[in-house]
């Protein structure tokens, strides 16, 4: 899902976009080849408002970054800074006057840089085998803009090298003092009606490939509590599942419940309620009679 910060690079669909591009590149496959299958085979993206740029930003800094910056790349990057779409999208969505005028700096910055010439290409890097951030069962605890606590719970690890996802739970814990494994246990999964979302399940496959860089210092790995069900990576739509899996290489579960709790105090939370218990422990056999 599409949860964001300020900068450039805080975005869900951003860092997509971009592991996206290097990822092929890492490959050998060529930069306009591999911009045109991104804009093909992202075309979804394209129709959600607030994602929509970051897919033209995140191309952009993919080609300075390999100097094969397209023109009519670098041109939509500038319509859309100098026209203020980006700062009205942000607006639209309810954000605060401080985040607009960061958000702002962070445009011009990214437009001048992306206009200035790159000495040379991005060299190509070797693949490697990935492991898993996490262990299934994992409880990540993170701190909130409210000065609160929230929590995020491992359902599943993927032991697919070249993929190597963690199946996380974004939780409703949102307390003073920092939670226990028992409020894990005990919790509720975030549910979403934010922006355009409508009471979308917070469950994702997060890719390791940006977490040491960009996000390892939000989370902290207090315990395991059990996970008795199993998830398959493969299973796109999350058939048997309670919800649908999204995919991503950014790790914002933080950003989702914050967006969440801010929004729920001027609209009402989804009437719709999923438990970590539902998500991880089977059915007693005297459930099922």
């Amino acid at each position: 899902m599409g949860t964001w910060g300020t900068s450039i690079k805080d975005n869900d669909a951003f860092a997509d976009i971009y592991s996206e591009f290097f990822d092929l590149y890492n490959k050998g496959g060529q930069p306009d080849v591999i911009s045109k299958k991104i804009v093909d085979d992202n075309w979804e993206i394209l129709e959600i408002e607030e994602e929509k740029n970051s897919l033209w930003f995140a191309l952009a800094l993919a080609q300075w970054e390999t100097k094969s910056l397209e023109p009519k790349i670098i041109s939509k990057v500038e319509e859309i800074i100098s026209s203020g779409v980006d700062l009205k999208t942000w607006i639209d969505l309810g954000a605060s006057e401080q985040d607009i005028k960061k958000r702002k700096i962070a445009l011009d910055k990214f437009l001048e840089k992306i206009k200035s010439d790159r000495a040379k290409a991005k060299p190509r890097k070797r693949a490697k085998l990935k492991s898993s951030i996490f262990a299934t069962g994992d409880c990540l605890v993170f701190k909130m803009s409210n000065e609160n606590y929230g929590g995020a719970i491992v359902l599943a690890t993927d032991n697919n090298p070249e993929t190597a996802y963690n199946l996380v739970a974004t939780t409703r814990l949102n307390q003073s003092n920092k939670p226990t494994l028992k409020d894990f246990e005990n919790a509720e999964v975030l549910i979403c009606n934010f922006g355009q979302w409508q009471d979308k399940v917070d469950v994702t496959w997060y890719m390791p490939d940006l977490f040491y860089k960009d996000y390892a210092d939000i989370y902290e790995n207090i315990g395991k509590i059990s996970v008795d069900l199993q998830y398959d990576t493969k299973n796109y739509e999350g058939k048997g599942y309670l919800f649908k899996p999204s995919y991503t290489s950014g790790w914002n579960m933080n950003n989702a419940a914050e967006k969440q709790f801010e929004s729920e105090l001027t609209k009402s939370k989804p009437t719709n309620t999923l438990t970590i218990k539902q998500l991880t422990k089977k059915e007693k056999w005297w459930k099922v009679f």
